[in-house]
């Protein structure tokens, strides 16, 4: 596959692989520990990740909205 400005093409098995190996994953014994555990994860992540990952969770609430709304039915006259 060809790559786009140095970036290697990849296919779906080849991402699938890739993103889970840069998963993060920590099981809270309570609520204290979920918010202790989830500051000290995003204090050690660089400016771009927490814009990467803002910029990603936006995107994603952008197509939930959409999907809602297109799904909706215009309201009937009258009413």
């Amino acid at each position: 596959m060809q790559s786009l400005k140095g970036i290697p093409a990849m296919g779906i098995k080849e991402r699938t692989a890739e993103r889970r190996s840069r998963i993060v994953a920590h099981r809270a014994s309570n609520f204290e520990d979920a918010e202790k555990w989830d500051l000290d994860f995003w204090q050690h992540q660089s400016p771009e990740q927490r814009l990467s990952a803002l910029v990603a969770i936006r995107r994603d609430v952008d197509k939930v909205t959409k999907g809602r709304l297109r799904g909706r039915k215009p309201p009937r006259k009258g009413t």
